[in-house]
């Protein structure tokens, strides 16, 4: 009948914009360990399809992991794989000196990736003085800009104002990833409050250190 036909009409418009509403946002993880391919393929077949990978540690080094980390990603399927960078701002090397050890270590080991984020966080790690650690960012920064690494910022207000200071805003004309662990990728981005200069993020790091698919990740959206 037509009322038959009109209410299983609205029962499929029902569930398209329901269906459209979980599909809406993009959802991936971040990791600081080497996993291999099938636990990553565990991650994609759970709707997960980009991976993010620590490719430079806290103690100043390179992580020699990267490599092997980003392609077993790609390996994996996944549509986007980045890396990150934890730099070492109380050491002897300069920030623009780190990020030429990490471009160096891609380059020479042929990673594919799209874009290296830059992580500013943990107070303890960086110089009690505001002015110094907006030195050290500015150098990793200029020198990312200058390789062409296409580099983004990993921080939360809670982060970049103690360390930076609030009214630091250099970072402003390059991509957010916002850490903020609300352990939901819904509502991603629109919960976002300014800070750094930014207005918005790119991608929210919603929840941190999870046990998913034998891995220890963090999860984000964009």
């Amino acid at each position: 009948s037509k009322l038959e036909a009109a209410a299983m009409l609205g029962l499929l418009l029902a569930l398209g914009a329901l269906f459209g509403a979980v599909q809406a946002y993009t959802i991936g993880v971040d990791v600081s360990q080497l996993f291999p391919v099938s636990d990553w393929q565990c991650v994609k077949k759970d709707g997960y399809t980009f991976g993010i990978v620590r490719c430079y540690k806290s103690n100043g080094a390179v992580d020699s992991n990267c490599a092997a980390s980003v392609a077993n990603a790609w390996s994996a399927g996944m549509a986007h794989v980045d890396v990150y960078i934890f730099p070492c701002p109380t050491c002897s090397k300069t920030g623009a000196q780190q990020i030429d050890e990490l471009y160096n270590y891609l380059k020479s080991n042929n990673v594919k990736y799209g874009q290296v984020w830059l992580d500013i966080e943990g107070s303890q790690y960086w110089s009690s003085s505001t002015s110094t650690n907006q030195g050290f960012f500015n150098s990793m920064l200029n020198e990312a800009v200058a390789k062409g690494m296409n580099p983004g910022v990993y921080t939360s207000s809670t982060q970049w104002n103690p360390i930076m200071g609030s009214s630091f805003t250099a970072g402003k004309s390059h991509p957010l990833w916002w850490a903020h662990w609300d352990s939901t990728f819904n509502p991603c981005l629109s919960n976002f409050a300014s800070f750094g200069g930014w207005t918005k993020a790119a991608m929210k790091q919603y929840a941190g250190d999870q046990s998913f698919c034998s891995m220890s990740v963090d999860k984000n959206c964009y």
